[in-house]
């Protein structure tokens, strides 16, 4: 407890509640809490308008990312606690270009970067299948590791600190091709982007060599799991098919409340949806979201689900980083390579 003591006065940044929970419990004073789950939906380079996007995109003012506050003190130095969690590695180049942009030097940080805690031989076993993982916490490591962490911490070099920002600043770009040349050709030091791009990739409607428009990944593992019966998004997520695993390793990283939020966007794309919608066994606002509407595939839904997309705008526009995928404005296409093309 003495180590984190000695910086105190200093300004903690955690990307979870469990991490500043422990943070503070164990000596530290000021602590800012940015945990927006920042792989799915919208995210802008200007604070003020990234903010308002994202309440937008939650449909919710409560505030759980304070770290565009203006009531925050950053006092020197500011300790920034991260894990493997590809949530917390977007937070943490968010973090380093905010402070960049308030003038605090490099050598006035402190990364603190945790590894991966090990699993138990079960969940090492379904582990070692994910191709993504969202759900590491700095919390899951005991005091004594925080503690020891601080005693030998030091500063990025300044090049480390400034490759973040720019991370940061490519992934809210509209243009998302030097993002994706970023993920697929690497970044000394940042071994999250090859991960990373295997998921954001999965949101991106897919062209083919032969010319075939077909639906993002996710869309598909969506669209697979419906039928003309009637389905909660509970039935959807837990139906028991050969896309299963691949559904949970997304809703994993997206969180389950995606999968009715999405099926919101086709219910409600079109005079002639591909997906049809009704209230649901639990009524709506009673705190049963996956509960509260049920769905089922159109006779345009099926022919959608069977042979592809004829155009882009057949599906509902969805924000993705800094860009959007299926928008006309904006018609990038994953190739089979895994490479992002205008269409």
């Amino acid at each position: 407890m003495a180590a984190l003591a000695d910086v105190r006065a200093a300004t903690h940044v955690a990307f979870d509640a469990p991490t500043a929970e422990q943070v503070l419990r164990n000596g530290a004073a000021n602590v800012v809490l940015a945990s927006d789950r920042l792989l799915t939906g919208p995210s802008r380079r200007s604070p003020r308008e990234h903010t308002w996007m994202r309440q937008a995109w939650w449909n919710s003012v409560d505030i759980w990312d304070s770290l565009y506050s203006t009531e925050i003190s950053w006092e020197l130095p500011v300790v920034v606690w991260v894990s493997s969690s590809l949530h917390e590695r977007v937070n943490l180049w968010r973090t380093c270009s905010w402070l960049r942009h308030l003038g605090i030097a490099h050598h006035d940080i402190i990364v603190l970067d945790f590894e991966p805690v090990p699993r138990s031989r079960s969940r090492s076993h379904e582990g070692s299948k994910r191709p993504f993982d969202c759900s590491q916490s700095v919390s899951d490591h005991p005091d004594e590791t925080l503690l020891a962490r601080v005693d030998h911490a030091s500063c990025w070099p300044s090049g480390r600190y400034d490759r973040a920002a720019c991370l940061w600043d490519s992934y809210v770009d509209e243009n998302p091709l030097r993002f994706v040349e970023n993920c697929t050709g690497g970044v000394e030091g940042f071994p999250e982007l090859a991960p990373l791009w295997a998921f954001l990739s999965c949101f991106f409607p897919r062209r083919a060599a032969e010319g075939f428009l077909g639906p993002s990944r996710f869309d598909e593992i969506v669209f697979s799991r419906l039928s003309s019966e009637w389905q909660t998004p509970a039935a959807v997520a837990a139906q028991k098919s050969g896309t299963l695993v691949d559904m949970w390793h997304l809703l994993f990283c997206t969180g389950d409340l995606f999968l009715p939020r999405r099926l919101e966007h086709w219910a409600a794309h079109d005079s002639s949806a591909a997906v049809e919608r009704a209230p649901g066994p639990k009524p709506p606002g009673a705190g049963y979201p996956m509960l509260s509407e049920v769905y089922r595939l159109t006779e345009r839904g099926l022919r959608l689900r069977d042979k592809g997309l004829e155009r882009l705008t057949d599906a509902p526009v969805l924000p993705v980083a800094g860009t959007e995928a299926y928008a006309p404005s904006a018609p990038w296409v994953l190739l089979e390579d895994g490479q992002l093309a205008r269409l």
